[in-house]
């Protein structure tokens, strides 16, 4: 096991296995590349958004049944995400990575070809089952090839990229319904899924040599699985992850009813929520790549965990004195300044409890989020969405979970020997 400080692993550094002769400082490309993996998601779940109008009218669907279009694809994303990890595991990240991706850009064909609401379920259904492959895994890489500090940096840059998905992937979806109907916003998914598969065979090497990978068998991939789920400290860091993202990804999911109905605004108005907040995402990444190996991660967090409880405060307060814009968009603006330091900092410290099993480490993180987000969509977000008030107080709820489960882990683990 490796050691521990201040709540937050940290293991002796890895041979960089998979990129022996890979440089130690990443390249842009292979950033890129990687912020490009883990952008398929926000770029399934928002681009559609400003869809839901023209899809309720050709298919009949009222708002309650087009919320399942988000919830379907994070539930089966989530159901899936347990195997891709392991799976990369026993055959490597790249074969995983680039065959998800050839799936999920079939996947997304048929949902641009669907003749009925049902058909377009499915094929949700099957976007998320492939979608997580390059994901959850490409997580799994940067520790792959990178350790410490250096690690923690090239996920902050990887955020810094991602973070610009939600804000520009309904703008996208809107300027797309200019020129033409909901199915070409499929049809641009499915482009992007095929440059994806592109970059990752072309620019990213395989980290996870032969030598090192486990047996595939349902047995061990299952046992993994098991080892990784029964750790007190893994649930602990897991279940905070997510219910600190999920305070900030509430609006996200709910944005077609808090742009359109509560904020009274139209197709092309998505903008107005997702860049404040996307800008402040990016701002919290920017401190994380700069207080890298500077300051404790634990106590990083700990600071983070303070400034969201008042973030969702002020959201609160605004909300109940001035729920218009733009003060309605200001606390889920500084929400995002806490995710973006936090998110990459407890990332790693769940990959960093179990070095020889990252994948399932990555899936298992992956998992407890993914389900948790599948639910928010699709059952809590339509239920405290009748109020920007209520949005904003199940928004402090969640965060308030987060926080104390964080704060229980950092006294659980305070009298941990530091690494020698």
């Amino acid at each position: 096991m490796p050691g521990y400080r201040g709540g937050v692993t940290s293991s002796p550094p890895q041979p960089q296995t998979g990129a022996a002769a890979y440089p130690r400082r990443a390249t842009l490309l292979v950033t890129t590349t990687l912020a490009a993996l883990a952008m398929i998601g926000p770029f399934t779940i928002d681009t559609i958004f400003p869809g839901f109008e023209a899809i309720g009218r050709d298919f009949d669907a009222d708002a309650a049944a087009l919320q399942q279009i988000t919830s379907i694809y994070l539930l089966s994303f989530a159901v899936m995400s347990i195997f891709h990890g392991p799976i990369s595991d026993a055959l490597g990240r790249k074969p995983v990575m680039v065959g998800g991706l050839l799936g999920y850009v079939l996947a997304s064909v048929v949902c641009a070809l669907a003749p009925t609401l049902g058909v377009l379920l499915v094929a949700r259904v099957f976007q998320g089952l492939f979608a997580g492959a390059a994901t959850i895994v490409s997580r799994a890489v940067i520790r792959d090839l990178f350790s410490g500090a250096e690690a923690q940096r090239l996920m902050a840059r990887v955020m810094m990229i991602f973070a610009i998905a939600p804000a520009i992937a309904p703008v996208i979806g809107g300027e797309i319904l200019r020129f033409g109907p909901w199915h070409w916003i499929f049809w641009f998914v499915a482009a992007y899924g095929i440059a994806a598969a592109v970059l990752t065979a072309v620019v990213l090497p395989e980290t996870h040599p032969r030598e090192r990978r486990s047996p595939l068998r349902v047995g061990s991939v299952l046992g993994s699985l098991w080892q990784v789920a029964r750790s007190g400290r893994f649930q602990r860091v897991a279940f905070s992850s997510a219910f600190v993202f999920a305070s900030y990804f509430l609006y996200v999911v709910a944005a077609p009813i808090v742009v359109v109905d509560l904020l009274g605004r139209g197709e092309q108005d998505f903008w107005m929520l997702f860049v404040p907040m996307i800008g402040g995402m990016v701002t919290g990444s920017m401190l994380t790549n700069r207080l890298a190996g500077r300051v404790d991660s634990g106590r990083m967090v700990d600071a983070t965990m303070a400034g969201l409880l008042t973030a969702v405060g002020l959201n609160v307060l605004l909300c109940a004195v001035a729920p218009v814009l733009p003060w309605a968009v200001l606390g889920p603006a500084a929400m995002g300044i806490a995710i973006g330091v936090a998110f990459p900092v407890q990332q790693l410290a769940m990959l960093d409890l179990f070095p020889e099993q990252r994948g399932a480490a990555a899936s298992m993180a992956s998992f407890a989020a993914l389900v948790f987000n599948a639910l928010l969509a699709g059952a809590i977000a339509p239920l405290v969405t009748g109020s920007l008030l209520t949005a904003a107080g199940s928004s402090a709820c969640l965060a308030l979970a987060g926080a104390g489960l964080w704060a229980w882990h950092r006294r659980a683990t305070a009298g941990d020997a530091p690494p020698g």
